[in-house]
């Protein structure tokens, strides 16, 4: 569940309590309307109220860092490559 769970039972109940005029003998509209709207109304604020508590929580980040305990080895640089030949003349 989250915000468009929402924001869909608000609409719905909305729909349902102001827009249908259906008449159900055996189901108030308007009342099944009303209780769509506050259980829409009570995940956006469950919803909200989760997402601003994981902000607060504390993120450690650890970095290992590992040395070589001795030196390493360095090689001599390549030598110089041989000039080119010199051109006829």
């Amino acid at each position: 569940m989250g915000i468009g769970t929402g924001i869909f039972l608000i609409t719905l109940g909305a729909i349902l309590t102001f827009a249908v005029r259906a008449n159900v003998w055996w189901l108030d509209l308007r009342a099944v309307g009303w209780v769509f709207i506050v259980a829409g109304a009570g995940v956006l604020i469950t919803t909200l109220w989760y997402w601003q508590d994981r902000k607060k929580r504390a993120r450690t980040l650890i970095v290992e860092e590992n040395r070589l305990s001795h030196p390493t080895a360095m090689m001599p640089p390549p030598p110089d490559p041989p000039p080119p030949p010199a051109p006829p003349t």
